[in-house]
């Protein structure tokens, strides 16, 4: 996703710096250039690459690593965030953003929601995706409505839909009752979202887990739009039946995932309000038994 996001603004005039670990992809970016093709369109531009951090001052630092990464690549942030610098936290699930919290004042975070996109490494230097969805943008805490609304200006002008919103921890729930009802589901199985939801035995453990996320996100006082939850994420499912949920591309590589952020922290949240949450927190035993047992 970091990929694609730093193609696209170049591409549209922005001076774009990517910041990643070393290897293949990065190597190949900084000697051919990134390329980057899907729903876009076919691109190949030239970004400035590196390895670690540099030492000055950046507008706007995107962070794009799994939620798993964030506690080590936070602290990495400190040399670009200055007075003027805002930083977007960008990860699946939720409490990532709470992490990247601890180490910014609070007026200077904003949580991105990214849907639809479905990226990926195609080669060194090559990151394809299937989709061009919604990017919203919302404070975490305490930053200025115009702040998030700057941010959402710039994205929309390098051809993302972007949006301002007033409450993204709807969204984040939201988005989290998909995410549930089939990220640790097609990790344990292997199945796309279709097939889990077709399954005769699997497809209502599925509309379970997301069912009891949409409770929990209630019981927290989350104010949801979503009225009809089956409906909803068979919705979803129908819009991304042949894709496979980050969750199972992790489990699949052989990389830990990020169950906690997603089922995982069904049970977390339900515990605050002294609840409890046996289906999520049953499925993300599972994928922590399957990680175990290859060593992740």
């Amino acid at each position: 996703m970091g990929t694609v996001y730093a193609g696209l603004f170049a591409e549209a005039g922005h001076e774009v710096t990517l910041v990643s670990r070393p290897g293949a992809h990065m190597h190949a970016i900084r000697t051919v250039g990134l390329r980057v093709d899907g729903a876009s369109g076919d691109r190949t531009v030239t970004v400035r690459a590196l390895d670690a951090p540099p030492s000055e001052e950046f507008d706007l630092v995107i962070l794009a690593v799994k939620a798993t990464q964030v506690d080590a690549a936070v602290g990495s942030l400190a040399p670009m965030v200055g007075k003027r610098t805002s930083v977007l936290a960008m990860q699946n699930g939720l409490g990532a953003a709470d992490i990247v919290a601890g180490h910014l004042d609070n007026h200077k975070l904003a949580v991105g929601i990214a849907a639809a996109f479905g990226a990926s490494v195609v080669s060194p230097g090559h990151a394809h995706h299937t989709g061009m969805g919604a990017i919203k943008i919302g404070a975490h805490r305490d930053m200025p409505a115009g702040q998030t609304r700057h941010i959402a200006d710039i994205w929309c002008s390098a051809g993302f839909k972007a949006e301002a919103v007033s409450d993204i921890i709807t969204l984040q729930w939201e988005k989290l009752i998909c995410n549930t009802s089939f990220s640790a589901p097609c990790a344990i199985t292997g199945l796309t979202v279709g097939e889990a939801l077709a399954d005769p035995a699997l497809g209502p453990i599925c509309l379970q887990a997301g069912a009891e996320t949409w409770e929990i996100a209630k019981a927290c006082g989350i104010p949801l739009s979503v009225t009809d939850v089956e409906t909803y994420v068979r919705a979803f499912a129908e819009r991304v039946a042949a894709a496979k949920p980050s969750l199972l591309q992790d489990v699949e590589a052989g990389r830990s995932s990020e169950i906690d952020f997603i089922n995982g922290a069904v049970p977390r949240e339900a515990a605050k309000h002294g609840l409890s949450a046996p289906v999520n927190q049953t499925l993300t035993a599972l994928v922590k038994a399957i990680e175990a047992k290859r060593g992740v």
